[in-house]
């Protein structure tokens, strides 16, 4: 099994990806928005989707989108074909496909909308939080997507403010922070440790 980012000639695969996205709808019975083939084949030609092959039997499928001029991304589409489910390879392809949005667009938002409790855990394991929908991109362009989702209708009547999705958000900004906080605690922790040695060392020499 390779998980590994798409390029032009994992366009053949599109029509499979979008099959197996309309048929999970289906079976779940929850949202999730259809894509046509010439949309797959988009995001696989500009790089901005993974792919998961069995040598080359189509295994799973994620791809990024571009909201507000680059200011947020989403990982969307992700889709495991029902005879690699329950191996974890959504988890993997999740890691993958979010490490891609990360080096692609470093200083993005990623958000995820989704009605899966899996997806939601696997998000959380990755930096998520939960946030209200005011939070995620404002670009209706994204919203409008939503159209062909069961539920569009909810969506419709509480204009946009929520529906049976819910909203995550990964901020790198927020991340950097708690990692510069971290480090400056860690640093004055140091400090201290060195400051009460030294304390004990001079003790001893005057003893």
């Amino acid at each position: 099994m390779q998980i590994v980012i798409a390029n032009k000639s994992h366009s053949i695969y599109a029509e499979i990806i979008c099959d197996t996205i309309a048929e999970a709808a289906q079976v779940r019975g929850t949202g999730i928005a259809k894509r046509k083939p010439e949309y797959i084949i988009n995001k696989i030609i500009n790089g901005n989707a993974v792919i998961a092959l069995d040598d080359e039997k189509f295994a799973g499928f994620c791809y990024i989108e571009s909201w507000g001029h680059g200011k947020f991304v989403a990982n969307s589409g992700l889709i495991v074909h029902p005879d690699y489910r329950k191996i974890g390879l959504a988890k993997k392809i999740k890691k993958v496909v979010f490490e891609h949005s990360r080096n692609k667009f470093p200083d993005s938002k990623v958000f995820s909308i989704t009605t899966g409790l899996a997806v939601m855990k696997m998000n959380s394991e990755l930096g998520y939080k939960p946030v209200t929908f005011s939070e995620l991109t404002d670009d209706q362009s994204f919203w409008d997507g939503c159209q062909t989702c069961k539920n569009y209708d909810v969506l419709q009547r509480t204009e946009q403010k929520m529906c049976l999705c819910t909203g995550m958000l990964y901020d790198p900004a927020k991340e950097l922070n708690k990692k510069e906080q971290k480090h400056n605690y860690d640093k004055k922790v140091w400090t201290r440790l060195k400051n009460i040695k030294q304390t004990i060392l001079l003790k001893k020499d005057k003893k």
